[in-house]
């Protein structure tokens, strides 16, 4: 490419390790992941959410990670992505990389809001650490429907009085049967971070927390990838990302 003119400067072979350890490159690569699943926009219409972690080369106290305190040995320091996927194609609609020990129910709502921009949600299957009355009121007022199963503790009338978690309440605890078909739809997202870390491994070989996150996010627009490859063959869909500076989806 150097020699037909193509780019102007020949690349090191460090080169894509000076990126990964750019800052400004994080907010593009999640927005690849974004526009990367808007090819599937006519085939997935219900949604899983759920985190993972990936192992790193540095090592720190597992107490440090998880708790904030230090009183056991050392351990090594891990990475988590939470991500939406569509649980048709397993493809992954919005992503945030995060420190290891930060909650899954906070990013709830940025995962949501970003695959709303481009998916028409009809159903949404989380975990009981999604359960709370902000991700249900979230859901619902997007139109779909919210397959989170309450916690053993959860009572059927919610602190502030919200009619909205009564009645969901109710509907879990006397449809359980038919609760969990839809929920089950739920282990695609375990199967979606089982294919992200089989085909490109789950350790960072990055060194900076940067640079974890960069690479980790470049994983999951690799898996991307894959997954339109293969709704290619498998729905025959014609993929167009961009067309004359415009963004446009088959």
């Amino acid at each position: 490419a150097y020699m037909a003119g193509f780019i102007s400067r020949l690349p090191h072979y460090t080169s894509i390790h000076r990126y990964f350890g750019m800052s400004e490159m994080r907010p593009y690569l999640v927005q690849m992941v974004i526009e990367s699943s808007a090819v599937l926009k006519n085939v997935e219409t219900t949604f899983a959410v759920d985190s993972t972690g990936f192992s790193t080369s540095r090592f720190g106290l597992w107490f440090d990670a998880r708790f904030g305190r230090s009183k056991i040995g050392d351990k090594r320091k891990w990475v988590k992505a939470h991500m939406m996927c569509g649980v048709m194609t397993n493809i992954v609609t919005a992503v945030e990389v995060t420190p290891g020990n930060a909650g899954d129910s906070p990013y709830f709502k940025d995962l949501l809001e970003s695959t709303a921009r481009n998916f028409e949600i009809k159903e949404v299957c989380a975990d009981k650490a999604y359960c709370s009355l902000e991700n249900l009121k979230l859901v619902r007022e997007r139109g779909a429907m919210p397959y989170i199963p309450f916690k053993v503790n959860a009572n059927p009338v919610h602190g502030t009085g919200d009619a909205l978690w009564t009645r969901l309440y109710h509907f879990y605890a006397g449809n359980q049967q038919w609760f969990r078909d839809h929920y089950h739809k739920r282990s695609n997202a375990e199967s979606t971070n089982a294919m992200i870390k089989t085909k490109f491994g789950e350790r960072l070989r990055s060194r900076t927390e940067v640079a974890q996150y960069n690479e980790l996010l470049c994983k999951v627009v690799c898996h991307n990838i894959c997954v339109t490859i293969q709704s290619m063959y498998e729905f025959g869909i014609e993929p167009k990302f961009w067309n004359s500076g415009d963004k446009q989806a088959a």
